[in-house]
């Protein structure tokens, strides 16, 4: 199903890599785009593919928080439970999400809109606590701010307070000068807000 649906791209991904076990987490990728998440199926069909076991596609598969194994709502929303985010609040984040959606981790909200999943790191440890619905990340929130997001998003399919992931914080200077190897080197960076 998958391999017959997008031969091409298949091609192309598998043309991209010296052997064809590196193409492994591609495969799922797309599997996810054309699923929602990657049925035991694809899993499968992608083992075939690669001359893999089947439950070598599902170790790795399963390794990778951003794979999902079963179906998930319109907005994923993920909450990081690391050490910096807990000290900050991000109990309190999953009790707003949960006053407000009545859904727990791993669980959907009954008109399918709405996922939970906590994880461990979202990279972005100075401004928790914070949550990462689909590709946005949402930061420094509050339960204002969290009812308004996902109210916006409800209703119109986006919010406002999106704030990243950005490469750099907002208040680093760009161009960096005399960073890099050899002290020499300038960053030219644009910048993303």
């Amino acid at each position: 199903m998958l391999i017959e649906k997008h031969k091409d791209k298949i091609t192309e991904i598998l043309g991209s890599y010296p052997e064809k076990r590196a193409a492994l987490l591609p495969l799922l990728w797309l599997a996810q785009e054309e699923h929602g998440y990657v049925p035991e199926t694809a899993m499968r069909e992608i083992a075939g593919l690669l001359g893999l076991t089947p439950p070598q596609v599902y170790e790795t598969a399963t390794f990778y928080t951003m794979l999902n194994r079963q179906p998930i709502g319109k907005y994923h929303i993920q909450v990081c439970r690391s050490l910096m985010c807990a000290l900050v609040g991000s109990e309190q984040l999953l009790g707003w999400i949960h006053a407000k959606l009545g859904i727990k981790p791993g669980q959907t909200t009954p008109d399918r809109l709405f996922t939970l999943s906590e994880v461990e790191c979202l990279a972005s440890c100075g401004t928790g606590p914070m949550m990462q619905v689909n590709d946005d990340y949402y930061e420094q929130l509050t339960q204002k701010k969290v009812n308004r997001i996902l109210d916006d998003l409800k209703r119109d399919g986006c919010s406002s307070l999106k704030s990243g992931p950005f490469m750099f914080p907002p208040t680093l200077t760009l161009p960096l000068e005399g960073g890099g190897m050899g002290g020499g080197a300038s960053a030219k960076v644009q910048k993303r807000r």
